[in-house]
């Protein structure tokens, strides 16, 4: 006990070196802090004079242009960090083709590059890097030897590349010249699997003197012998390979080993940590948000809940055992991926301050769990769902419903719900459903089609939420689009048309579950029109009252101008990708959305009280800072691959307020 204290008494200090160095520049994480609360304690910016936010400065990475033939396979989604005067107080980004870019904070323009040349993008996989990370090592002896402050990014060809913060040269110590090849630790894992659909976009957890990569597994949703989504740990100074935590159990010694069959543990891919990875220094932990295993929509070949897929995972930083896990969903066949950065932060519960995990979900739902032990803070029921899925596959009897919050979208579906905006293609709506399998969340797959809402592009994805911890508000995006998802019997699949690289992907043909008896069709619900078959709005920004566990506010997130043939302001919010920050200035800001707008929004009450067109669809999280007096928002204005391939762009985007005279 005497050494754990001072252990934890030296990682106090540590963290409180990294904070008083950083403190200045305010935002050294993707998340903002290692917790990803994405709050802002600046108030410069304020709902007093945001009015007068505007354009501060413009930079494009230049790679719309330079490879504009790889248009619809990436977009520019990072969030940047700033370095601190002792690491050059560089705003730092990488681009979707993984160049590490320092760029001067006030002004936009590059001090620095480095490129890692990645070997182009497979087809099936795509462009795309959501940020780096910064490692100071308090150690050294010589504070101003070179990469005693260090940038680490994970890149698209899967090496994991470290370079000066200060200068952006490579880290000659690091690996072989700055770089550690993954590949050949990937392939000792599922030997059959075709991992090089597996990649490295989100920006790379760093604990003490670890650093963790979690992986995008783009092989898994049609593959019974996907990528493993192992997550794998090395070392901060040499690159050494210092642990694996496979997320499919295969180590006897696991006590979730017993609970998965042979062939599934031999073969089962998927179940990775594809999102951002959140750090809890002080107790050198790490926290993952696990995906689905492989493949999506059918776990014929995967019997059993399969732990840890679909889990918050804390590990040990030091040596990759598992300290608690929490499953959210068990046996997936919805492709419901754990998709958001957990939020570390204290919650005000019962008149106490408890160290807590929120998770946003797929579902819509919002999980709290104590930090220190995995035990729901708001209680979580174990309720009974069908069973009833395909031939071949054995669901779970029970899945986990959080008792509060509330469900921030609408968890089911019946012809009732069917919507358009001319009568004829409301009955096409209400026709499609009606015909299709439908009911509450967690309503199986089957041979028919079922319509389910959400479905896997979410409720929350990816962008998840923020944190205020003084007003304990959580604020985050839920979309509310019905999807439909059919299991075809390979006997009725043309086989010319499954060869199609659509499919099996969004309104392509069905396309062929690996070895199993079946493929995949899947599409979102949509009206004659275009438009989704339930009534607007389809996506909505949220803050929930976390002291409580209610719903604090609601509004629409997005206008339909840019989307419609006629170009009406309608509020009915639009598909989202991309998150929101909080500032203590009393704001929510927020790109997100298919209408090409920045907007910022009143944390209190949710009003939007500013707006600004950008160069295409903002569909990045924020983030803030503030120098010489001076604050600025900025944002990655790049439209999506997916979301908004129409505008594909490479800006990143500076606001502040007019400096006075």
């Amino acid at each position: 006990m005497q050494r754990l204290l001072i252990t934890v008494t030296i990682a106090a200090f540590a963290t409180a070196a990294f904070a008083s160095a950083s403190s200045a520049q305010d935002w050294p994480y993707y998340g903002g802090d290692a917790g990803g609360t994405r709050f802002s304690p600046l108030t410069q910016i304020n709902r007093d004079n945001i009015d007068d936010l505007d354009v501060a400065w413009t930079y494009s990475t230049g790679e719309a242009t330079k490879f504009e033939k790889l248009k619809p396979f990436f977009g520019l989604h990072v969030t940047p960090i700033l370095t601190p005067k002792e690491a050059g107080q560089h705003l730092v980004v990488c681009s979707a083709f993984n160049r590490i870019i320092a760029l001067d904070p006030t002004t936009g323009k590059e001090r620095w590059s480095y490129d890692p040349e990645i070997q182009g993008i497979r087809p099936g996989a795509r462009a795309n890097c959501r940020g780096v990370s910064l490692w100071h090592d308090t150690q050294a002896a010589d504070q101003t030897a070179a990469c005693v402050w260090r940038i680490f990014m994970g890149t698209n060809d899967r090496r994991l590349v470290a370079v000066d913060a200060r200068d952006g040269k490579p880290c000659a110590d690091f690996g072989t010249g700055g770089i550690v090849d993954v590949n050949p630790i990937i392939a000792q894992s599922i030997p059959e699997s075709k991992n090089e659909l597996l990649q490295f976009v989100s920006p790379p957890a760093v604990v003490r003197d670890t650093v963790i990569l979690g992986s995008t597994n783009n092989g898994k949703f049609r593959n019974t012998k996907a990528p493993s989504g192992a997550v794998r740990a090395f070392d901060a100074r040499s690159g050494k390979l210092k642990w694996i935590f496979d997320t499919v159990p295969r180590d006897p010694n696991d006590p979730q080993h017993k609970n998965w069959s042979a062939e599934g543990l031999a073969l089962t891919g998927g179940a990775n940590a594809w999102s951002m990875l959140s750090v809890d220094e002080a107790r050198g932990l790490v926290f993952l948000p696990t995906a689905s295993p492989a493949p999506d929509f059918f776990g014929g070949n995967r019997p059993g809940d399969n732990r840890y897929g679909n889990s918050v995972v804390a590990l040990n930083a030091e040596t990759g055992t598992v300290a608690w896990h929490y499953q959210l969903i068990h046996h997936d066949v919805w492709d419901q991926d754990t998709p958001a950065q957990p939020i570390l932060t204290e919650l005000e519960h019962d008149g106490a301050k408890v160290p807590a995990v929120i998770q946003v979900t797929k579902q819509s739902f919002v999980f709290t769990f104590n930090r220190d032990t995995g035990e729901p803070i708001f209680p979580v029921e174990e309720r009974a769902v069908p069973t009833d899925g395909v031939p071949g596959d054995q669901l779970s009897p029970t899945q986990p419903f959080p008792v509060k919050p509330p469900p921030l979208a609408p968890t089911s579906i019946t012809p009732d719900d069917a919507w358009a905006i001319w009568p004829p293609h409301k009955a096409a709506c209400r026709k499609m459903i009606e015909e299709a399998r439908y009911g509450d969340i967690f309503t199986p797959p089957s041979t028919k089609g079922t319509v389910n809402r959400p479905g896997s592009p979410g409720g929350s994805n990816w962008a998840g939420g923020a944190f205020d911890a003084q007003k304990q508000i959580l604020v985050t995006t839920a979309l509310q689009m019905p999807v439909f998802i059919r299991l075809v019997p390979l006997n009725e699949v043309d086989p010319e048309k499954a060869k199609s690289p659509m499919a099996g992907q969004v309104f392509g043909p069905p396309g062929p579950i690996g070895d199993t008896q079946y493929a995949l069709e899947q599409r979102p619900l949509m009206s004659p029109m275009m438009t989704p078959c339930t009534a607007p709005p389809w996506a909505k920004l949220i803050a929930v009252d976390m002291r409580s566990g209610d719903i604090k506010w609601s509004v629409p997130l997005g206008v339909v101008d840019k989307l419609a043939p006629i170009p009406i302001p309608l509020k009915w919010g639009t598909s989202v990708s991309g998150g929101p920050i909080i500032t203590a200035g009393g704001l929510v800001f927020i790109g997100a959305t298919q209408d090409e707008r920045f907007r910022a929004f009143d944390v209190e009450t949710g009003k939007e009280i500013w707006e600004h067109d950008m160069p295409t669809s903002a569909m990045a999280t924020p983030m803030t800072y503030e120098i010489d007096g001076t604050q600025y928002v900025v944002i990655a204005a790049g439209g999506h691959m997916w979301n908004y391939p129409q505008k594909i762009d490479d800006k990143i985007v500076a606001f502040a307020l007019p400096k006075k005279k």
